[in-house]
């Protein structure tokens, strides 16, 4: 069963593209929460599910771009963000699991 829905626990890493509305609408720099936005970086690891089925989840850090925006609708998108803990459980899975 967690096989067949692992390679779909990847597309949650898509959520991580709302985060570039950052670039277009920055965060002002004055505003607080910028450890927060610093692990959006972490959405680097869904690179990781063309590899691994599921750490593509991990993507989804990318949304805490906008965490602390001052558009209040930017901010409640960067909740998303945490999605990406599910991708995070997946790769330390697959890293214990792996011989070396």
């Amino acid at each position: 069963m967690i096989e067949t829905v692992l390679p779909w626990l990847g597309l949650l890493g898509l959520i991580g593209l709302l985060g570039l509305i950052g670039l277009k609408h920055p965060v002002e720099k004055t505003r607080s929460g910028m450890g927060i936005r610093l692990l959006g970086l972490l959405g680097l690891l869904g690179f990781s599910g063309f590899w691994i089925p599921g750490a593509g989840a991990a993507d989804a850090f990318g949304v805490l771009g906008p965490w602390n925006h001052q558009n209040p609708k930017f901010a409640k998108w960067a909740w998303l963000g945490w999605l990406g803990l599910i991708g995070l459980v997946i790769l330390a899975i697959y890293l214990a699991n792996t011989d070396r």
